[in-house]
């Protein structure tokens, strides 16, 4: 474990090193004026301070991620994600200090971040509109998905297809990369995903593990997003007549091709395998976060991804997100032509997390087809 002692040493060091050019955060004692996106001068204060501290912070496997959030009384501060279950949790809080250089620290206890895909014991469906069933082409989004040949080691596995981008004037479902690709090891099936294996509708979740009880609605480009980048997605061409060309989806509509960046407490939804359509707030910005993904469905760990500058998501009770709804976009909570705001992904019982959209659709150079 890296040494509490001298964790605490290195703050005064980034104070005596950096005070000179740190705008004082006890400016904003009272709740700043404004959006508060990574603009915001008292969001940008908390973010310096982040990037000094993190590093030293996630040697310590307690400590889960950091994130920038707000206090009860809206003041922009330093939230650090702890486990929960962790024996000695107790111990790594009361060694926290309570700011750093002027930015108030807050602990948040959360069980692990885990990738969002869907395992066999996850439930889904209960909704007014059913997120699971094999629909009527051409398909609306939001929908249970997957790679056709997910199912390993005894169980089959699979996400949500979340929503409609093009490249170019091609159309692609844009999901998850674990959702679509992950399969990276022969081991429990003989084979591992491939540019242009049929992607369904339902996933094999939703259909017994037989994929000839779903419908092809696409075919994998593989674009290898992790381990390398920043962001967790994947893309399938659209096969002709299987999806909206509109991009429309379940309970949400057809979106706006614009974007929006997030911004501490902004209302957003999203439409998902799982949960459905379900709101919430933005709880953190710019966070940074590890999470641990498969090789395989039901399979061993591949590797661990520390992803930087995430959007993060209140998710209490799981009731935003849960397992099987990786892959859903999440967009500003307006009634009409929503912007996109971030790709889900991962999250705990209290947290989830979302790739900021304009990262995702850089990486794949793509735009996000809607009004």
């Amino acid at each position: 474990m890296f040494p509490i002692n001298r964790f605490i040493r290195s703050f005064f060091k980034f104070l005596a090193a950096i005070v000179s050019v740190f705008l004082p955060i006890s400016a904003f004692a009272s709740p700043p004026i404004g959006v508060l996106d990574d603009t915001h001068a008292a969001i940008r204060a908390v973010m310096a301070v982040q990037g000094e501290v993190t590093p030293d912070l996630m040697r310590q496997p307690e400590i889960l991620g950091t994130a920038v959030g707000v206090d009860a009384a809206g003041t922009p501060v330093l939230t650090v994600y702890v486990d929960r279950d962790a024996a000695n949790a107790g111990e790594v809080i009361r060694s926290l200090p309570r700011d750093v250089r002027g930015a108030g620290v807050q602990v948040h206890l959360t069980d692990k971040f885990r990738a969002m895909a869907k395992p066999p014991w996850a439930g889904g469906g209960g909704h007014s509109v059913s997120h699971t069933a094999k629909q009527t082409p051409p398909i609306q989004l939001g929908t249970s998905g997957g790679w056709s040949k997910d199912l390993a080691n005894g169980y089959c596995c699979g996400g949500t297809l979340g929503s409609l981008v093009k490249i170019g004037s091609t159309q692609y479902i844009l999901s998850n990369y674990h959702v679509f690709e992950s399969d990276i090891v022969s081991g429990g099936n003989n084979t591992v995903a491939t540019t242009g294996d049929p992607i369904i509708q339902p996933g094999l979740i939703d259909v017994n593990c037989n994929k000839n009880n779903a419908q092809t609605v696409g075919t994998l480009v593989k674009k290898s997003s992790l381990p390398n980048s920043n962001v967790d997605c994947s893309i399938a061409k659209i096969s002709s007549g299987m999806v909206r060309t509109d991009g429309a989806i379940l309970e949400i509509g057809t979106i706006s091709s614009s974007t929006v960046s997030a911004a501490i407490n902004q209302a957003v939804k999203k439409s998902g395998r799982t949960t459905g359509l379900s709101h919430s707030a933005v709880s953190g910005l710019n966070a940074t976060v590890s999470v641990t993904y498969d090789n395989e469905c039901a399979g061993g760990t591949a590797f661990t991804k520390t992803f930087t500058g995430q959007i993060v998501i209140a998710n209490s009770g799981s009731k935003f997100l849960n397992s099987g709804d990786s892959g859903s976009l999440m967009v500003e909570d307006v009634a009409t032509s929503p912007r996109a705001v971030g790709l889900l992904y991962a999250g705990s019982s209290t947290s989830a997390i979302a790739n900021p959209i304009n990262q995702v659709l850089s990486f794949l150079g793509a735009t996000m087809v809607g009004n």
